[in-house]
């Protein structure tokens, strides 16, 4: 055992020795890494004569070693103004000052741009300017991916990056990151991430901050716990996780977040909760419901389709149960409303000789005066609905015929009344010339001689609200055919006269009579007493009639000039009349009207067995009547202000003043009809047309206020008595109008915008979904010389727009004005972000202000803020709404409204 140890010992001793006589020795020189040399030796061997044979045997030994190539070399492009250096040494090219890297999808461009193509990476940052400032950030771009960041680090082989401060767009989303971890070409990392819609990407007005989140770029972004600051403050709006999607394409299903609030007379409500679900690329469809706390609910079907240069459309079904107050107040109702929208259009270019559109809006009477989805002053003023469903189809061989078949609905949501067509038919036969080829001239009343056919059948049906849907509303149904062939001419008369010529004929069929009894002296079960409507009966079977007319008119245009000469501010005025005369024949049709007895007296009462039915008989009495009309235009060549212009300025003093009357040949009495005139007086340049209109009637009236067979001015009247009268201008202006050298077009022109002020076009005009400023699309905001946004202006942009209208009536000597308004309407543009509106009007007849509305905007940028206000009206309320623009984040907003006073 003591030997064993000293062995040991004696050869750790030896080992200790020799290793300090190593390290007492000079280093080795160290050798530079150098590629591995390959021997190549090549033995060529000679035969007997000397010559080298046909083989060569080669005997280099062959490295099996795997080399990694830069592949990079020959598949990329890039420069920089500065200086481009190549290491081959490091496997690096370096390009500075304004550098630019192109490889397939990848663009880079930056201030300073490293690429190591031993390692396939690349580096990109910004440099220092002449005073230091760092200048000339990376641009990356990967397919449509753009990233702005401050410093980036990408590996082309894994595509996957390391980014500094990287800012990035998608959709309306900016997103900006501290840090950036790019796993591939869909999936990135970002810490402390920032992303807003705020177009000021330095400074923006709110964000969204989240330490951690995941962003699949142009699909969707998932965040942890998320915080909105607002100015840089963080506000008390936070969420655990959030999901944002960013993708435009109708791929997306998920939940619809409802909206929240509270209403005075319904409690507490979340409206729009539902699910949207995309069905295929050409269909989709959202479900949605609304709850009240005090019992209401509604439920909405929302669905649009689509195909490309086939069709599109949407539909929209709408059912709600309104609760009002609550049980035992006098207040309380309870009602049922709903409502069926469809449209549909057909491209033109899937059949040009067919066409398929349907336009429904079907609703309860009530549905626009009670529905929480219906918000505008307009909309609940809303009293006629219509509808209209078609498809026609054309035969263009010749004669070429349309056919069309229409359903159509229209409602009064006042009286809730109905009247449907369900269906109409009609065919039209295109005009014929029988006279000249199809080719040839039409000259001369021969072959200027056509003829057309029409047929058209109708199925009327005309009911109540309350039995809509039910089979009750086809009780009233009437159904009938009508038949029609026009013939016509015409051809000039003395060179100068233009003459024409037609007749018509007419057959109806219908399949519903009306027949009277006759009065029953003994009073016998016929049940048969003096009231029309207890001896009428119906007969069902099928009738038709007949009509015929003829009709022939001569007219010519007449021009007359006044020249006052070419030194004077009015040079001429020409007036121009176009007079014609009509005649036209109604032959009486009393072979379609009966009597019968109405009392035992033996009084007799006429009436006609078509009356019910849907094309009613002819006149009766014969009708051989004359026209006569008379158009007038009266306009003026005046010396024009610009002493540039080589031609006078024309204008018009007088549009379309125009008179109109008949006579009738076969009338006994009162052959003469009243005198029709209308006209237009343009002022101020045509920016104001004042229109006018009234009814003169020759004849006296007597004391009930009957026409007798007199003439006014034979009673001790005037030539003519007014009847009646009307008159109504509109005159919009701003301040554009008073600036030098400012020309306005007149209405109607190209390129004018223009403001209706009736009223249901004033009430939408301040509507709650309606975008301020997209009122006054295109006005530019005032800059400053930085480019920077101003928040005031020298000059504050306004606009005004006013409506007169007049009605008088004198039929019966009452001179009583039965209409007389004044409306007006107009905004202020305080600032390039602050907007104030209002729409108003006073009634003079009944002393009173019309429904005001006025309206306050701001725009915040990325934010929008409405307040509407309605003091003067039945529903008096007001509306304050403030919330994000872009449609990516619009459910977070606060949306607030007043209802209207109870009425107990």
């Amino acid at each position: 055992m003591l030997q064993i140890t000293k062995r040991y010992i004696y050869s750790t001793f030896g080992l200790l020795l020799f290793c300090l006589t190593a390290l007492a020795q000079e280093p080795p020189k160290e050798k530079k890494l150098e590629q591995p040399k390959v021997k190549d030796s090549i033995s060529i061997k000679k035969d007997s004569l000397g010559l080298v044979p046909a083989v060569v045997t080669d005997t280099t030994k062959i490295d099996t070693t795997k080399q990694k190539q830069p592949i990079l070399l020959d598949k990329i492009r890039y420069k920089a103004k500065e200086y481009t250096k190549i290491s081959r040494k490091e496997n690096k090219i370096y390009l500075y000052d304004e550098a630019e890297l192109y490889y397939q999808d990848t663009e880079l461009k930056a201030g300073i741009i490293i690429l190591d193509y031993g390692k396939n990476e690349v580096y990109a940052g910004r440099i220092k300017d002449s005073t230091g400032t760092l200048t000339q950030y990376p641009y990356f771009k990967q397919g449509q991916n753009v990233v702005e960041p401050d410093s980036i680090r990408f590996n082309f082989d894994t595509e996957k990056a390391l980014i500094w401060n990287s800012r990035t767009a998608q959709n309306d989303f900016n997103v900006f990151g501290e840090m950036t971890k790019k796993e591939n070409d869909s999936v990135v990392f970002i810490k402390n991430a920032k992303f807003t819609t705020s177009e000021d990407l330095d400074n923006p007005e709110y964000y969204f901050f989240s330490r951690r989140i995941k962003m699949v770029p142009r699909k969707k972004i998932i965040t942890g716990f998320t915080n909105m600051y607002i100015a840089d403050v963080p506000t008390p709006i936070g969420l655990p996780f959030a999901y944002f999607p960013l993708s435009n394409e109708k791929s997306i299903s998920g939940i619809l977040f409802p909206t929240f609030g509270e209403r005075g007379d319904q409690g507490y409500f979340l409206q729009g909760l539902g699910y949207y679900q995309v069905i295929n690329e050409y269909a989709d469809i959202a479900l949605l419901g609304d709850y009240f706390t005090n019992g209401s609910y509604g439920l909405r079907l929302d669905s649009k389709y689509a195909l490309r240069y086939k069709f599109r459309g949407g539909i929209n079904l709408q059912y709600q149960n309104q609760v009002r107050s609550q049980r035992g107040f006098p207040d309380f109702s309870r009602s049922t409303l709903y409502r069926i929208s469809w449209n549909h259009s057909k491209d033109p270019k899937a059949s040009p000789n067919s066409t398929f559109s349907a336009n429904v809006n079907i609703s309860s009477s009530n549905f626009f005066t009670e529905s929480q989805s219906i918000n505008t002053v307009a909309d609940r003023a809303t009293n006629q609905t219509q509808s209209s469903v078609s498809y026609s189809k054309t035969f263009p061989a010749y004669p070429s015929v349309n056919l069309s078949l229409t359903a159509t609905h229209s409602q009064n949501n006042r009286t809730q009344t109905i009247d449907m067509t369900l269906p109409t038919f009609q065919a039209n036969m295109e005009r014929i010339y029988p006279f000249v080829s199809r080719s040839g001239s039409k000259k001369g009343i021969i072959k200027n001689l056509n003829f057309q056919y029409t047929v058209n059948g109708s199925n009327t049906i005309r009911t109540a609200d309350s039995l809509f849907f039910k089979k009750e509303m086809f009780d009233n149904a009437r159904l009938g055919v009508q038949h029609r062939i026009p013939v016509s001419t015409n051809f000039k008369l003395f060179k100068h006269l233009s003459v024409t010529m037609g007749t018509n004929y007419e057959e109806s069929w219908v399949f519903e009579t009306l027949r009277f009894s006759d009065y029953d002296n003994n009073g016998t079960p016929d049940d048969l007493t003096d009231d029309i409507e207890a001896v009428a009966d119906t007969i069902s079977g099928f009738e038709s009639h007949r009509r015929y007319n003829f009709s022939a008119g001569i007219g010519t245009t007449i021009y007359g000039t006044f020249n006052f000469g070419d030194d004077k501010k009015i040079q001429a005025i020409r007036h121009t009349i176009a007079p014609r005369i009509s005649y036209s024949l109604n032959p009486g049709f009393s072979q379609f009207f009966d009597e019968y007895v109405v009392d035992a007296e033996g009084n007799l009462r006429e009436y006609s067995p078509f009356d019910i039915s849907l094309f009613r008989a002819p006149g009766k009495n014969k009708s051989s009547s004359i026209g006569f009309t008379v158009s007038n235009n009266f306009e003026a060549k005046v010396r024009d202000k610009d002493t540039t212009a080589t031609e006078p300025k024309k204008i018009k003093l007088l549009n379309n003043l125009n008179f109109s009357t008949n006579y009738n040949i076969a009338a006994d009495s009162l052959r003469w009809s009243p005198v029709n005139f209308t006209g237009t007086i343009p002022l101020f340049n045509q920016k104001l047309n004042l229109s006018f209109g009234g009814v003169l009637d020759p004849y006296a009236i007597d004391n009930n206020g009957r026409r007798i067979e007199k003439f006014n001015i034979d009673n001790g009247g005037s030539l003519f008595r007014l009847t009646a009268a009307r008159a109504s201008y509109s005159y919009s202006f701003s301040n554009e109008d008073f600036k030098k050298g400012s020309k306005k077009q007149p209405a109607g022109r190209e390129g004018e915008t223009t403001y209706d002020l009736g009223a249901e076009e004033s009430a939408s005009f301040f509507g709650k979904d309606t975008d301020f400023r997209d009122r006054f699309e295109g006005q530019e905001k005032n800059k400053k010389e930085d480019g920077s946004e101003s928040y005031y202006r020298s000059v504050v942009p306004w606009r005004l727009s006013i409506r007169h209208s007049f009605n008088y009536s004198n039929r019966n000597r009452e001179r009583n004005i039965s209409a007389h308004s004044l409306q007006f309407s107009g905004t202020v543009d305080l600032t390039p972000q602050w907007n104030i509106g209002f729409n108003s009007g006073y009634d003079f007849v009944r002393n009173g202000i019309t429904s005001t509305q006025l309206r306050f905007g701001r725009d915040l940028k990325s934010w929008r803020m409405d307040f509407t206000w309605s003091p003067f009206d039945t529903r008096v309320n007001w509306s304050f709404f403030i919330g994000i623009k872009s449609s990516f984040l619009q459910d977070i907003k606060y949306d607030k409204q007043a209802q209207p006073d109870r009425r107990l």
